[in-house]
């Protein structure tokens, strides 16, 4: 009997790649690889990457030079990489780095198995060709082990929105949605070995299906997916703001089982900046659509991501993102400072801002959220909320869940309780979780 190998997989970035992750760990446990927590241990290092924003590039090439002295202790260890940052660099990233073994970008992680036997026998690959049609979504096996209780269901990949800023069409490819029966196979097969909540994941999960007369829109989808005995939750993301229907909003009317809870990106406040930015929508709309959502589901908990100092960004600018925030009351935004993506439309833009002036805007916009986080964590306290339960906090005796607005809530109870819907009263609010009490 073959001993086993060990793979040690990180993952950047977001929730996309946390789920092609699964599927690369899926893919190597059919090699013969399992999963290790101590990159010591590994026989394979695979990181799969994001380059949406140079920060998240530059701590690739930092965590692969932290590693490099694994691989002068264990020659025979492989070192990999995938994801965005092996799409967009692809033998250059053999040539800049000599220990690397293998690279495979966003469309060949099922060919991931066939890499890394060639790494094995000695053979530097960089795997990075676009497969740009219908039959890219049906690449990936099922994975009849899909237990716990959340997952990510992969809906749909790539994008045709083309933002100024954005480097995403250019390393995800085109938009293709994966057939609805398909995802709806997939889930039942969730339900069936437990899992109670799915967040169907898509660069732009709102265009599903529009380019395939065949497949119901997203909110076509959403319904189906509703209608699957054991999936006692659903989320989505990310939603572009230009594509939000009228028949999606009403699903959070609905269907109860769709959370309160949307990702709704403005990136910026001011209407100028976001023609820049080539967003497809003007501050009023999408005020408009968050409106609407409100008014059929006035709890619901809006998240979004703003960009700071965007080429040309006037104080005047940057002050009606500030009062965007106020006046939409996020329950939490990710905020990140601008970074030029090589080969996107910005990258030529003139009006780049000091580096100093950038993180000078960012601390206020992150004051102001803060309160604003702070003081909706608050007026949940006193409240009962129903918590999914996940697993165990890291204070012993305690397990945490989130609550329908996607808030983390910890509390006393027993392991047991994994897996479940529980009413917890919230008796604390903290900025970025909160402490409650089973009821």
């Amino acid at each position: 009997m073959e001993s086993p190998k060990f793979l040690y997989l990180q993952t950047f970035g977001c929730q996309m790649n946390v789920s092609d992750s699964e599927k690369i760990a899926s893919l190597l446990a059919g090699v013969g690889y399992e999963l290790t927590e101590e990159s010591a241990a590994a026989d394979l290092i695979i990181l799969n990457t994001c380059t949406v924003r140079a920060k998240a590039e530059e701590r690739v090439y930092r965590q692969l030079e932290n590693l490099r002295p694994l691989k002068r202790k264990k020659p025979a260890l492989l070192f990999g990489v995938g994801g965005c940052v092996a799409q967009q660099e692809g033998e250059r990233l053999l040539e800049k780095i000599p220990y690397l073994d293998l690279v495979f970008g966003t469309h060949n992680l099922h060919r991931i198995p066939q890499i890394v036997l060639a790494a094995e026998e000695g053979r530097r690959l960089a795997e990075v060709d676009f497969i740009d049609n219908e039959t890219r979504m049906g690449l990936f096996p099922v994975d009849d082990r899909s237990g716990g209780v959340t997952r990510f269901v992969t809906v749909m990949q790539g994008c045709d929105n083309y933002c100024s800023y954005c480097i995403v069409p250019y390393v995800r490819g085109r938009e293709i949605s994966r057939r609805s029966a398909d995802i709806v196979a997939e889930i039942r097969l969730m339900a069936a070995n437990g899992v109670k909540e799915v967040t169907l994941l898509g660069q732009n999960v709102n265009s599903y299906g529009l380019n395939d007369p065949g497949q119901p829109d997203f909110a076509g989808l959403l319904r189906m997916v509703a209608a699957i005995d054991g999936i006692e939750r659903i989320r989505f993301t990310t939603s572009h703001p230009k594509d939000i229907t009228r028949p999606l909003i009403d699903c959070f009317a609905e269907l109860p089982k769709l959370c309160a809870h949307i990702h709704l990106p403005a990136q910026a406040g001011s209407s100028a900046v976001l023609a820049r930015m080539n967003r497809g929508y003007t501050r009023p709309e999408y005020m408009e659509k968050v409106a609407d959502l409100r008014s059929v589901r006035p709890d619901i908990a809006i998240t979004s991501d703003i960009i700071v100092g965007f080429p040309g960004e006037t104080e005047e600018d940057f002050t009606e993102t500030l009062s965007l925030v106020e006046e939409t009351g996020y329950s939490d935004i990710f905020s990140f400072l601008y970074s030029q993506r090589p080969g996107t439309a910005a990258a030529d833009f003139d009006g780049d801002l000091p580096y100093d002036m950038k993180v000078e805007r960012l601390d206020r916009l992150m004051a102001i959220q803060k309160k604003i986080t702070r003081r909706y964590s608050e007026a949940l306290v006193g409240t009962v909320q129903e918590v999914l339960v996940e697993g165990a906090s890291k204070r012993t005796g305690q397990v945490f869940g989130r609550t329908t607005y996607n808030r983390i809530v910890n509390f006393d109870g027993d392991i047991s309780l994994v897996g479940r819907l529980v009413d917890v009263e919230i008796i604390e609010g903290y900025q970025n979780s909160q402490l409650g009490r089973l009821v």
